[in-house]
């Protein structure tokens, strides 16, 4: 073993960009191609896990099955070329916009804490998410330094949470988690079809992952996300019908949180705006959410939400902007757009 030594970062800041989802194990022998279709088809896609919170959930959906020696299929797949990736998947920590080393201020910035053993680079990960949060992300040259001061008095290197990876996600998502057994991934040529290209969750080892060969039948994993968007350009009112008879409802946005979820979303609409559960009431002269609750956080664009709304003949209704600033803005009912929906509660 490598005589090594680690930094973990202790303490993340921020709201989670990820839109939330919940597993569905599927008791169906499938390869990984109709599982990925089969996902696509009932659900949003084959499994995608973003951080430890998501595994800890995926386990519990899977903890009546552990005595199966099965490998059921997630969404994680080899690609041609690789890049380096960070362990800590969390894309609200990194924020965006660095130049010359400088990035967002952090108002709760964690803390490295250097631990003196000696381990392998997974055993290592594996340490850092059972005890702290995860090996440590460097997001600037003051960061750096940080660490390097925290390490001072080591003798030698030391692992850092950056790795090389050649595995993609079936819905394209960018997430960097990886929770393989210490042995994985091993790509055993000498499987019948060769090659392990795919990857399989063990019930047996606590929802550790396996690279298994693609064209194995096993039962696998959907995720469905609580917010779709649906590209048919309704009207709002046309759009609310739809959410409500095929869905829950148009999406409320609460928090700075479902923002972030809603930014993702509609940035692949087919309309410039997005239609939201938003409202204006002209005998109120109010807005408000159509899950009945008035507004505490807005993101509104300079010019839009006042209370002194045109009354004509058309009611105003809250759109989002699908890209640049995505801020809400104030529309006529009868426009048609896109429109995003609630799947579930809870």
């Amino acid at each position: 073993m490598l005589t090594l030594f680690l930094l973990i970062f202790t303490a993340v800041c921020g709201v989670s960009p990820y839109v939330p989802h919940r597993y569905h194990f599927v008791n169906q022998k499938k390869n990984w191609t109709e599982a990925q279709s089969y996902c696509r088809k009932t659900y949003t896609d084959l499994a995608t896990i973003n951080n430890m919170d998501e595994m800890k959930k995926l386990n519990d959906t899977l903890k009546n099955l552990r005595k199966l020696a099965i490998y059921p299929h997630i969404g994680l797949k080899r690609r041609g070329t690789g890049r380096w990736q960070w362990s800590l998947a969390d894309e609200s920590f990194y924020g965006s916009g660095c130049t010359d080393g400088s990035c967002i201020t952090y108002d709760c910035p964690g803390n490295y804490i250097f631990i003196n053993d000696s381990k392998t680079w997974r055993e290592a990960q594996s340490y850092c998410r059972q005890s702290y949060t995860d090996l440590a992300s460097v997001r600037n040259l003051t960061e750096n330094k940080q660490i390097c001061e925290v390490a001072e008095n080591s003798s030698g290197s030391f692992w850092i949470g950056l790795f090389y990876d050649i595995w993609e996600w079936s819905d394209q998502s960018n997430s960097s988690f990886r929770y393989w057994n210490s042995t994985q991934a091993n790509n055993n040529q000498q499987v019948a079809g060769g090659g392990e290209n795919c990857t399989g969750v063990s019930l047996k080892q606590s929802g550790l992952w396996h690279d298994i060969n693609c064209d194995v039948q096993f039962p696998f994993i959907c995720h469905e996300d609580k917010l779709i968007l649906i590209q048919q350009k309704l009207s709002w009112r046309e759009a609310l019908r739809y959410c409500r008879e095929n869905h829950v409802d148009l999406v409320s946005v609460h928090s700075e949180e479902i923002q972030l979820w809603v930014k993702d979303v509609a940035q692949k609409a087919s309309t410039d705006h997005v239609w939201l559960g938003l409202r204006h009431t002209c005998a109120l002269s109010l807005w408000f959410w159509i899950s009945g609750d008035f507004i505490c956080y807005d993101n509104w664009a300079p010019g839009n939400g006042t209370d002194s709304e045109d009354c004509s003949p058309v009611e105003r209704t809250g759109a989002v902007q699908a890209r640049g600033d995505q801020q809400w803005v104030s529309l006529p009912e009868n426009q048609t757009l896109n429109f995003i929906c609630i799947r579930y509660e809870g």
